[in-house]
Protein backbone atom coordinates (compact mmCIF):
# COMPACT_ATOMS: atom_id res chain seq x y z
CA UNK A 1 0.00 0.00 0.00
CA UNK A 2 1.54 3.38 -0.89
CA UNK A 3 2.63 5.59 2.00
CA UNK A 4 0.25 8.39 0.96
CA UNK A 5 -2.83 6.16 1.47
CA UNK A 6 -3.60 7.48 4.99
CA UNK A 7 -3.45 11.05 3.64
CA UNK A 8 -5.93 10.20 0.90
CA UNK A 9 -8.19 8.64 3.52
CA UNK A 10 -8.11 11.80 5.62
CA UNK A 11 -9.09 13.83 2.56
CA UNK A 12 -12.00 11.54 1.72
CA UNK A 13 -14.92 13.76 2.81
CA UNK A 14 -17.65 11.08 3.08
CA UNK A 15 -15.35 9.02 5.30
CA UNK A 16 -14.69 12.05 7.51
CA UNK A 17 -18.45 12.44 8.03
CA UNK A 18 -18.74 8.74 8.81
CA UNK A 19 -15.74 9.01 11.15
CA UNK A 20 -17.27 11.92 13.08
CA UNK A 21 -20.62 10.12 13.32
CA UNK A 22 -18.82 7.17 14.90
CA UNK A 23 -17.24 9.50 17.46
CA UNK A 24 -20.55 10.99 18.55
CA UNK A 25 -22.42 7.68 18.59
CA UNK A 26 -19.68 5.94 20.56
CA UNK A 27 -19.45 8.85 22.99
CA UNK A 28 -23.17 8.76 23.65
CA UNK A 29 -23.23 5.01 24.21
CA UNK A 30 -20.18 4.96 26.48
CA UNK A 31 -21.52 7.79 28.64
CA UNK A 32 -24.86 6.00 28.88
CA UNK A 33 -23.14 2.75 29.85
CA UNK A 34 -21.12 4.33 32.65
CA UNK A 35 -24.12 6.19 34.04
CA UNK A 36 -26.51 3.24 33.79
CA UNK A 37 -24.04 0.85 35.43
CA UNK A 38 -23.27 3.15 38.34
CA UNK A 39 -26.92 4.19 38.70
CA UNK A 40 -28.09 0.58 38.83
CA UNK A 41 -25.39 -0.49 41.30
CA UNK A 42 -26.36 2.42 43.54
CA UNK A 43 -30.01 1.37 43.37
CA UNK A 44 -29.57 -2.36 44.06
CA UNK A 45 -25.96 -3.06 45.11
CA UNK A 46 -26.32 -6.42 43.31
CA UNK A 47 -23.53 -7.57 40.94
CA UNK A 48 -25.96 -9.95 39.23
CA UNK A 49 -28.03 -6.96 38.08
CA UNK A 50 -24.97 -5.60 36.27
CA UNK A 51 -24.78 -8.85 34.34
CA UNK A 52 -28.52 -8.88 33.69
CA UNK A 53 -28.31 -5.47 32.03
CA UNK A 54 -25.87 -6.95 29.53
CA UNK A 55 -28.19 -9.90 28.92
CA UNK A 56 -31.22 -7.64 28.42
CA UNK A 57 -29.29 -5.46 25.98
CA UNK A 58 -28.09 -8.52 24.08
CA UNK A 59 -31.54 -10.16 23.75
CA UNK A 60 -32.67 -7.99 20.78
CA UNK A 61 -29.65 -9.13 18.77
CA UNK A 62 -30.98 -12.68 18.95
CA UNK A 63 -34.64 -11.75 18.46
CA UNK A 64 -34.04 -9.51 15.44
CA UNK A 65 -30.80 -10.95 14.01
CA UNK A 66 -32.24 -12.21 10.72
CA UNK A 67 -34.31 -9.08 10.13
CA UNK A 68 -31.60 -6.53 10.93
CA UNK A 69 -29.42 -7.75 8.08
CA UNK A 70 -32.30 -7.79 5.62
CA UNK A 71 -33.23 -4.21 6.57
CA UNK A 72 -29.63 -3.11 5.99
CA UNK A 73 -29.62 -4.73 2.53
CA UNK A 74 -33.08 -3.60 1.44
CA UNK A 75 -33.34 0.01 2.67
CA UNK A 76 -31.16 3.10 2.53
CA UNK A 77 -28.44 2.37 5.06
CA UNK A 78 -27.96 6.04 5.87
CA UNK A 79 -31.59 6.43 6.89
CA UNK A 80 -31.67 3.18 8.85
CA UNK A 81 -28.61 4.25 10.86
CA UNK A 82 -30.08 7.73 11.41
CA UNK A 83 -33.37 6.29 12.69
CA UNK A 84 -31.48 4.04 15.12
CA UNK A 85 -29.47 6.99 16.43
CA UNK A 86 -32.66 9.02 16.86
CA UNK A 87 -34.19 6.19 18.91
CA UNK A 88 -31.12 6.12 21.14
CA UNK A 89 -31.46 9.87 21.63
CA UNK A 90 -35.05 9.28 22.79
CA UNK A 91 -33.87 6.63 25.27
CA UNK A 92 -31.34 9.09 26.71
CA UNK A 93 -34.10 11.71 26.89
CA UNK A 94 -36.28 9.31 28.90
CA UNK A 95 -33.41 8.91 31.38
CA UNK A 96 -33.08 12.70 31.57
CA UNK A 97 -36.76 13.00 32.47
CA UNK A 98 -36.54 10.11 34.91
CA UNK A 99 -33.52 11.61 36.65
CA UNK A 100 -35.06 15.07 36.80
CA UNK A 101 -38.18 13.67 38.47
CA UNK A 102 -36.26 11.12 40.60
CA UNK A 103 -38.17 8.25 38.99
CA UNK A 104 -35.34 6.09 37.64
CA UNK A 105 -35.95 2.54 38.85
CA UNK A 106 -34.37 -0.86 38.34
CA UNK A 107 -37.24 -1.92 36.07
CA UNK A 108 -37.01 1.29 34.02
CA UNK A 109 -33.30 0.73 33.43
CA UNK A 110 -33.93 -2.83 32.22
CA UNK A 111 -36.68 -1.70 29.81
CA UNK A 112 -34.54 1.08 28.37
CA UNK A 113 -31.55 -1.27 28.12
CA UNK A 114 -33.68 -3.59 25.98
CA UNK A 115 -34.74 -0.71 23.72
CA UNK A 116 -31.14 0.48 23.51
CA UNK A 117 -30.07 -3.01 22.49
CA UNK A 118 -32.82 -3.14 19.86
CA UNK A 119 -31.71 0.14 18.29
CA UNK A 120 -28.06 -0.92 18.30
CA UNK A 121 -28.92 -4.32 16.84
CA UNK A 122 -30.16 -2.57 13.68
CA UNK A 123 -27.50 0.15 13.71
CA UNK A 124 -24.42 -2.09 13.92
CA UNK A 125 -24.85 -4.21 10.76
CA UNK A 126 -26.06 -1.16 8.86
CA UNK A 127 -22.99 0.95 9.63
CA UNK A 128 -20.65 -2.01 9.08
CA UNK A 129 -22.17 -2.62 5.66
CA UNK A 130 -22.10 1.10 4.87
CA UNK A 131 -18.33 1.62 5.25
CA UNK A 132 -17.18 -0.46 2.20
CA UNK A 133 -19.36 1.66 -0.08
CA UNK A 134 -17.76 4.87 1.22
CA UNK A 135 -14.07 4.12 0.64
CA UNK A 136 -12.19 2.28 -2.15
CA UNK A 137 -11.38 -1.37 -1.51
CA UNK A 138 -7.65 -0.64 -1.44
CA UNK A 139 -8.09 1.67 1.52
CA UNK A 140 -10.60 -0.47 3.37
CA UNK A 141 -8.32 -2.17 5.96
CA UNK A 142 -6.94 1.23 6.90
CA UNK A 143 -10.45 2.68 6.91
CA UNK A 144 -11.52 0.00 9.40
CA UNK A 145 -8.62 0.88 11.68
CA UNK A 146 -9.27 4.62 11.29
CA UNK A 147 -12.99 4.16 12.02
CA UNK A 148 -12.07 2.20 15.12
CA UNK A 149 -9.69 4.98 16.17
CA UNK A 150 -12.69 7.32 16.13
CA UNK A 151 -14.70 4.98 18.31
CA UNK A 152 -11.81 4.34 20.67
CA UNK A 153 -11.03 8.06 20.97
CA UNK A 154 -14.59 8.57 22.12
CA UNK A 155 -14.35 5.54 24.39
CA UNK A 156 -11.32 7.07 26.11
CA UNK A 157 -12.84 10.48 26.72
CA UNK A 158 -16.55 9.70 27.12
CA UNK A 159 -16.43 7.21 30.05
CA UNK A 160 -14.06 9.42 32.05
CA UNK A 161 -16.21 12.45 31.24
CA UNK A 162 -19.35 10.50 32.09
CA UNK A 163 -17.92 9.42 35.44
CA UNK A 164 -16.84 12.98 36.22
CA UNK A 165 -20.22 14.45 35.26
CA UNK A 166 -22.04 11.79 37.25
CA UNK A 167 -20.55 13.29 40.40
CA UNK A 168 -22.84 16.29 39.76
CA UNK A 169 -25.86 14.07 39.13
CA UNK A 170 -26.93 11.50 36.58
CA UNK A 171 -28.87 14.08 34.55
CA UNK A 172 -25.55 15.74 33.67
CA UNK A 173 -24.55 12.53 31.90
CA UNK A 174 -27.84 11.61 30.25
CA UNK A 175 -28.51 15.13 28.92
CA UNK A 176 -25.42 15.53 26.70
CA UNK A 177 -25.92 12.06 25.20
CA UNK A 178 -29.16 13.26 23.62
CA UNK A 179 -27.24 15.96 21.74
CA UNK A 180 -24.45 13.57 20.72
CA UNK A 181 -26.87 11.11 19.14
CA UNK A 182 -28.69 13.85 17.25
CA UNK A 183 -25.43 15.19 15.80
CA UNK A 184 -24.50 11.67 14.66
CA UNK A 185 -27.90 11.34 13.03
CA UNK A 186 -27.39 14.53 10.99
CA UNK A 187 -23.92 13.45 9.87
CA UNK A 188 -25.19 10.05 8.77
CA UNK A 189 -27.93 11.60 6.63
CA UNK A 190 -25.31 13.71 4.83
CA UNK A 191 -23.40 10.69 3.52
CA UNK A 192 -23.62 10.00 -0.24
CA UNK A 193 -26.48 7.82 -1.45
CA UNK A 194 -25.89 4.13 -2.08
CA UNK A 195 -24.49 3.43 -5.54
CA UNK A 196 -25.40 -0.26 -5.87
CA UNK A 197 -29.05 -1.27 -6.37
CA UNK A 198 -31.07 -2.01 -3.24
CA UNK A 199 -32.14 -5.56 -2.54
CA UNK A 200 -35.84 -5.45 -3.36
CA UNK A 201 -36.50 -9.07 -2.50
CA UNK A 202 -38.99 -10.04 0.16
CA UNK A 203 -37.83 -11.12 3.61
CA UNK A 204 -38.14 -14.84 2.98
CA UNK A 205 -36.57 -17.36 5.31
CA UNK A 206 -34.12 -18.31 2.56
CA UNK A 207 -32.89 -14.73 2.10
CA UNK A 208 -32.73 -14.12 5.83
CA UNK A 209 -30.53 -17.18 6.33
CA UNK A 210 -28.21 -16.29 3.44
CA UNK A 211 -25.73 -14.59 5.76
CA UNK A 212 -25.46 -17.69 7.95
CA UNK A 213 -24.90 -19.93 4.93
CA UNK A 214 -22.24 -17.61 3.57
CA UNK A 215 -20.27 -17.62 6.83
CA UNK A 216 -20.52 -21.41 7.11
CA UNK A 217 -19.10 -21.74 3.60
CA UNK A 218 -15.99 -19.74 4.58
CA UNK A 219 -14.06 -21.65 7.32
CA UNK A 220 -11.62 -18.81 7.97
CA UNK A 221 -14.45 -16.31 8.53
CA UNK A 222 -16.33 -18.75 10.74
CA UNK A 223 -13.20 -19.45 12.77
CA UNK A 224 -12.34 -15.77 13.21
CA UNK A 225 -15.73 -14.57 14.39
CA UNK A 226 -16.32 -17.62 16.61
CA UNK A 227 -12.88 -17.13 18.18
CA UNK A 228 -13.90 -13.58 19.07
CA UNK A 229 -17.22 -14.84 20.42
CA UNK A 230 -15.83 -17.37 22.88
CA UNK A 231 -12.59 -15.61 23.79
CA UNK A 232 -14.17 -12.26 24.66
CA UNK A 233 -17.29 -13.90 26.14
CA UNK A 234 -15.10 -15.69 28.67
CA UNK A 235 -12.42 -13.04 29.09
CA UNK A 236 -14.53 -9.88 29.22
CA UNK A 237 -14.75 -8.18 32.62
CA UNK A 238 -16.42 -4.91 31.62
CA UNK A 239 -19.65 -5.54 33.55
CA UNK A 240 -17.69 -6.02 36.77
CA UNK A 241 -15.75 -2.76 36.54
CA UNK A 242 -18.14 -0.97 38.96
CA UNK A 243 -17.39 -3.69 41.52
CA UNK A 244 -13.63 -3.43 41.00
CA UNK A 245 -13.80 0.36 41.18
CA UNK A 246 -15.89 0.52 44.34
CA UNK A 247 -14.94 -2.56 46.37
CA UNK A 248 -11.47 -3.71 45.23
CA UNK A 249 -9.62 -0.68 43.88
CA UNK A 250 -11.45 1.68 46.27
CA UNK A 251 -12.24 4.48 43.84
CA UNK A 252 -15.43 6.26 42.77
CA UNK A 253 -17.36 7.14 39.60
CA UNK A 254 -14.40 9.05 38.17
CA UNK A 255 -12.13 6.03 38.74
CA UNK A 256 -14.73 3.82 37.07
CA UNK A 257 -14.67 6.11 34.05
CA UNK A 258 -10.88 5.79 33.84
CA UNK A 259 -11.09 2.00 34.09
CA UNK A 260 -13.60 1.90 31.24
CA UNK A 261 -11.41 4.27 29.22
CA UNK A 262 -8.16 2.33 29.70
CA UNK A 263 -8.86 -0.46 27.14
CA UNK A 264 -9.78 2.24 24.65
CA UNK A 265 -6.42 3.96 25.17
CA UNK A 266 -4.63 0.81 24.08
CA UNK A 267 -7.12 0.25 21.27
CA UNK A 268 -6.73 3.83 20.03
CA UNK A 269 -2.93 3.68 19.96
CA UNK A 270 -3.05 0.35 18.14
CA UNK A 271 -5.71 1.53 15.67
CA UNK A 272 -3.63 4.59 14.81
CA UNK A 273 -0.66 2.33 14.17
CA UNK A 274 -2.73 -0.06 12.05
CA UNK A 275 -4.26 2.82 10.09
CA UNK A 276 -0.77 3.61 8.81
CA UNK A 277 0.92 0.19 8.97
CA UNK A 278 -1.65 -2.45 8.13
CA UNK A 279 -0.99 -6.09 9.00
CA UNK A 280 -0.12 -7.64 5.64
CA UNK A 281 1.76 -10.87 6.44
CA UNK A 282 1.17 -13.76 8.86
CA UNK A 283 -2.24 -12.32 9.75
CA UNK A 284 -3.47 -15.59 11.27
CA UNK A 285 -0.55 -15.89 13.64
CA UNK A 286 -0.81 -12.22 14.59
CA UNK A 287 -4.53 -12.54 15.35
CA UNK A 288 -4.16 -15.63 17.54
CA UNK A 289 -1.23 -14.08 19.40
CA UNK A 290 -3.31 -10.97 20.08
CA UNK A 291 -6.17 -13.04 21.51
CA UNK A 292 -3.71 -14.90 23.73
CA UNK A 293 -2.34 -11.60 25.05
CA UNK A 294 -5.95 -10.54 25.71
CA UNK A 295 -6.41 -13.61 27.94
CA UNK A 296 -3.18 -13.03 29.88
CA UNK A 297 -4.09 -9.37 30.44
CA UNK A 298 -7.52 -10.42 31.75
CA UNK A 299 -5.90 -12.70 34.33
CA UNK A 300 -3.50 -9.94 35.40
CA UNK A 301 -6.37 -7.48 35.82
CA UNK A 302 -8.35 -9.93 37.93
CA UNK A 303 -5.42 -10.44 40.31
CA UNK A 304 -4.47 -6.76 40.58
CA UNK A 305 -5.16 -4.70 43.70
CA UNK A 306 -3.40 -1.60 42.35
CA UNK A 307 -5.50 0.97 40.54
CA UNK A 308 -2.65 2.15 38.31
CA UNK A 309 -1.46 -1.36 37.47
CA UNK A 310 -5.05 -2.26 36.58
CA UNK A 311 -5.19 0.71 34.21
CA UNK A 312 -1.93 -0.36 32.53
CA UNK A 313 -3.13 -3.95 32.08
CA UNK A 314 -6.41 -2.76 30.57
CA UNK A 315 -4.44 -0.65 28.06
CA UNK A 316 -2.60 -3.80 26.91
CA UNK A 317 -5.90 -5.69 26.78
CA UNK A 318 -7.46 -3.05 24.54
CA UNK A 319 -4.49 -2.98 22.15
CA UNK A 320 -4.56 -6.76 21.74
CA UNK A 321 -8.31 -6.78 21.11
CA UNK A 322 -7.96 -4.09 18.44
CA UNK A 323 -5.48 -6.17 16.41
CA UNK A 324 -7.79 -9.16 16.15
CA UNK A 325 -10.82 -6.94 15.49
CA UNK A 326 -9.24 -5.10 12.54
CA UNK A 327 -8.00 -8.32 10.92
CA UNK A 328 -11.39 -9.98 11.33
CA UNK A 329 -13.48 -7.03 10.17
CA UNK A 330 -11.34 -6.36 7.11
CA UNK A 331 -11.46 -9.72 5.39
CA UNK A 332 -15.07 -10.44 6.40
CA UNK A 333 -16.30 -7.29 4.68
CA UNK A 334 -13.98 -7.53 1.68
CA UNK A 335 -15.03 -11.11 0.91
CA UNK A 336 -18.75 -10.35 1.13
CA UNK A 337 -20.73 -9.02 -1.87
CA UNK A 338 -22.31 -5.62 -1.21
CA UNK A 339 -25.86 -6.89 -1.76
CA UNK A 340 -25.60 -9.21 1.26
CA UNK A 341 -23.17 -7.33 3.49
CA UNK A 342 -26.03 -6.36 5.78
CA UNK A 343 -27.04 -9.97 6.43
CA UNK A 344 -23.47 -11.12 6.97
CA UNK A 345 -22.82 -8.13 9.23
CA UNK A 346 -25.95 -9.00 11.22
CA UNK A 347 -24.61 -12.49 11.94
CA UNK A 348 -21.20 -11.04 12.74
CA UNK A 349 -22.92 -8.49 14.96
CA UNK A 350 -24.63 -11.28 16.85
CA UNK A 351 -21.25 -12.85 17.56
CA UNK A 352 -19.83 -9.50 18.65
CA UNK A 353 -22.88 -8.80 20.80
CA UNK A 354 -22.68 -12.23 22.36
CA UNK A 355 -19.03 -11.69 23.22
CA UNK A 356 -19.81 -8.31 24.80
CA UNK A 357 -23.35 -8.14 26.23
CA UNK A 358 -23.73 -11.88 26.84
CA UNK A 359 -20.19 -11.85 28.20
CA UNK A 360 -21.32 -9.23 30.72
CA UNK A 361 -24.07 -11.57 31.88
CA UNK A 362 -21.57 -14.43 32.13
CA UNK A 363 -19.26 -12.22 34.21
CA UNK A 364 -22.05 -11.16 36.54
CA UNK A 365 -23.29 -14.72 36.96
CA UNK A 366 -19.87 -16.24 37.67
CA UNK A 367 -19.06 -13.38 40.04
CA UNK A 368 -22.32 -14.10 41.86
CA UNK A 369 -21.39 -17.79 42.15
CA UNK A 370 -17.63 -17.70 42.76
CA UNK A 371 -16.73 -14.10 43.62
CA UNK A 372 -15.54 -11.20 41.49
CA UNK A 373 -11.80 -11.95 41.32
CA UNK A 374 -12.14 -15.72 40.65
CA UNK A 375 -14.68 -15.00 37.91
CA UNK A 376 -12.28 -12.73 36.01
CA UNK A 377 -9.27 -15.02 36.44
CA UNK A 378 -11.23 -18.08 35.28
CA UNK A 379 -12.44 -16.08 32.28
CA UNK A 380 -8.88 -15.23 31.26
CA UNK A 381 -7.84 -18.87 31.56
CA UNK A 382 -10.84 -19.83 29.45
CA UNK A 383 -9.72 -17.38 26.75
CA UNK A 384 -6.30 -19.04 26.58
CA UNK A 385 -7.89 -22.49 26.33
CA UNK A 386 -10.19 -21.36 23.52
CA UNK A 387 -7.24 -19.85 21.64
CA UNK A 388 -5.36 -23.13 21.74
CA UNK A 389 -8.42 -25.12 20.70
CA UNK A 390 -9.18 -22.83 17.74
CA UNK A 391 -5.62 -23.15 16.43
CA UNK A 392 -6.30 -26.90 16.16
CA UNK A 393 -9.84 -26.58 14.81
CA UNK A 394 -9.05 -23.93 12.15
CA UNK A 395 -5.49 -24.61 10.95
CA UNK A 396 -5.90 -22.65 7.71
CA UNK A 397 -6.88 -19.58 9.71
CA UNK A 398 -3.95 -20.03 12.10
CA UNK A 399 -1.54 -20.38 9.15
CA UNK A 400 -3.12 -17.64 7.06
CA UNK A 401 -0.42 -15.38 5.61
CA UNK A 402 -2.16 -12.56 3.74
CA UNK A 403 -5.47 -10.80 4.23
CA UNK A 404 -6.84 -11.67 0.78
CA UNK A 405 -5.63 -15.23 0.33
CA UNK A 406 -9.11 -16.90 0.50
CA UNK A 407 -10.48 -14.58 -2.20
CA UNK A 408 -7.54 -15.25 -4.48
CA UNK A 409 -7.83 -18.99 -4.00
CA UNK A 410 -11.53 -18.93 -4.80
CA UNK A 411 -10.82 -17.13 -8.03
CA UNK A 412 -7.89 -19.33 -8.92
Amino acid sequence: MPSQAPLLLRHHRPFIAFWLARIFTASGFQMLTVAIGWNLYQLTGNVLDLGLVGLVEFAPRVLFMLHTGHVADRYDRRKVAAICQSLQAMIALALVIGSATDNVTREMIFILAFLLGAARSFEMPTTQALLPSIVPAGLFPRAVAAAQSAQQSATIVAPALGGLLYAFGSIWVYGPTVVLYLIACCLMLNLPARQTPLNKGKATLDSLLAGIRFIRSRPDILGAISLDLFAVLLGGATALLPVFAKDILLTGPWGLGLLRSAPAVGALLMSLWLARFAVERKVGRVMFTAVGVFGVATIAFGLSTSFWFSLAVLVVLGAADMISMVIRASFVQLETPDEMRGRVSAVNGLFIGASNQLGEFESGLTAHWFGTVPAVVMGGIGTLLVTGAWIKLFPTLANRDRMHEPVDEAKA
